[in-house]
């Protein structure tokens, strides 16, 4: 078992983590605005009390404060950090008007707002693509190269040499994309279209379930068909291909999120596998211990789970502006004050109650309620 990080480096490791993906994120948003001319009037990494702070000649403050857990950049005419219009932006002087948000053409308004998940993705998109480019890509066949006694793809009559073309009709091209799909899918039938000597046959199984331990003592549910890789296959890749097999890696992660999401809203997967700012900070160390190379690609990982949930159509994330967007480009008018004070009101409501979830399942991750539950019995 991997020994695990002391407090001091899982700390420094979270916040070499989550800082810079913060500043990265909000860095979109502040650029696209600039470009728009938009005035940025506070640009803040963190939230709640003031560490430290300085204006630049553009008359931004640039500030950090003391809880590294998100960031904001507030523009003119913003009423706060969720970037709420403030009302009295209609009585400004036409300059000021001029270069505060609300004033700005809704493609440009948009724009800015899909900046900053646009940035996370790009950031993880040039990560994976370097380490495409040093490390090669892996195509390995998706070819049963041993077939588990036993397994679920023996029960198949699945044999060494199969050929696996496809998963419920989802196209398999390498191992590492069956890996993907029946990793997250313990305990589900699925019908695998194969290929032998030349002829195509259908089989239906169910994919097995087991317990792995991630090194760090904790235990998760996955899936597993039981077939194992046969040679594998690594291939070059050039430095005008690597952005390409980047971005498929990054669409396969993200599809892989959807998924997942969509088994927990369905039932399908419980909602205790919903991690927090707590797990991150715990992986966030555990990833630091294993070397920079995995404590980067986990960066990376981290900053697509950020762009992903910021499009989320919740009020008060970046997805909720969006889609107000989409509204007002339909209807041709803005959303009314009063159904956007009541969409953020609610969307506020909901962040909290998925933090207290999230942070719940942390600490009941760490063995917090049953060491309470020990001492009080």
């Amino acid at each position: 078992m991997i020994q695990n990080p002391g407090f001091l480096l899982t700390v420094l490791a979270f916040v070499a983590v989550i800082g810079p993906l913060v500043f990265v994120h909000e860095l979109g948003h502040y650029l696209v605005g600039r470009w728009c001319g938009v005035k940025a009037e506070a640009f803040s990494i963190g939230f709640g009390p003031e560490l430290f702070a300085w204006v630049d000649r553009r008359g931004t403050r640039w500030r950090v404060a003391a809880l590294p857990l998100g960031g904001y950049v507030r523009f003119k005419g913003d009423m706060n950090a969720a970037s709420m219009t403030d009302p009295a932006w209609l009585e400004m002087s036409a300059g000021d008007r001029a270069e505060s948000f609300p004033a700005k053409p809704l493609w440009q308004r948009a724009a800015i707002v899909a900046a900053g998940p646009a940035i996370n993705f790009l950031f993880a998109i040039l990560i994976i693509a370097t380490f495409a480019f040093v490390h090669g890509e892996s195509r390995t066949p998706a070819v049963a190269g041993i077939v588990e006694q036993g397994s679920a793809a023996d029960a198949a009559g699945i044999k060494v040499g199969d050929r696996i073309l496809s998963f419920n009709g989802r196209t398999m091209d390498t191992y590492t994309d069956m890996v993907m799909y029946t990793r997250i899918r313990p305990g589900e039938p699925v019908d695998v279209a194969i290929e032998r000597n030349g002829q195509r046959l259908e089989v239906r199984t169910k994919i097995g379930a087991v317990m792995e331990d991630d090194g760090f003592g904790q235990k998760f549910r996955v899936g597993r068909l039981g077939i194992g890789a046969g040679e594998p296959v690594v291939e070059r890749v050039s430095l005008l291909r690597a952005p390409i097999v980047a971005v498929e890696r990054t669409g396969q992660i993200v599809r892989t999120m959807v998924e997942t999401l969509g088994q927990i809203v369905s039932g399908g997967r419980s909602v205790k596998e919903l991690g927090g700012p707590l797990k991150i900070a715990q992986v966030s160390g555990q990833a630091a211990t294993l070397g920079l190379e995995s404590f980067i690609f986990f960066v990376a990982l981290i900053s697509i789970n950020l762009g992903f949930i910021n499009l989320l159509p919740i009020p008060m994330l970046d997805g909720g502006h969006l889609l107000f967007y989409g509204i007002e480009a339909v209807q041709r008018r803005p959303v009314s004050p009063q159904a956007q004070e009541w969409a953020y009101r609610s969307g506020l409501a909901v962040l909290m109650a998925m933090m207290l979830l999230v942070t719940f399942n942390d600490l009941s991750s760490f063995g917090l309620w049953q060491s309470l539950s020990g001492l009080i019995g």
